[in-house]
């Protein structure tokens, strides 16, 4: 069954986004200052996000992790863009 379009939400939302993750999970790979940030999503799917730095000297476990975090929001929006396009495309 499709549904009507005009019910369908015409721009994503970081909320919206949000609401779709289950657990976030930050690892600094050892001996590095890689910080990966793990997004898991209600429907399984998987959204890493990293950040590194340069100088061990300079790292910061906090920063790392929220730049890790930005960086995987920051690739949430296209597939949640595809996503919307997608569900807009078959439901015309």
């Amino acid at each position: 069954m499709t549904e009507n379009i005009e019910a369908l939400p015409t721009t994503v939302t970081l909320t919206g986004m949000l609401d779709k993750v289950v657990k976030t999970v930050y690892t600094v790979l050892p001996d590095t200052t890689t910080t990966v940030c793990q997004l898991f999503m209600k429907n399984g799917y998987v959204v890493i996000g990293t950040s590194a730095c340069v100088d061990p000297n300079n790292f910061n476990k906090a920063t790392g992790e929220r730049i890790a975090y930005e960086n995987a929001i920051n690739a949430l929006w296209p597939l949640e863009g595809y996503l919307l396009a997608e569900s807009r495309f078959i439901n015309l």
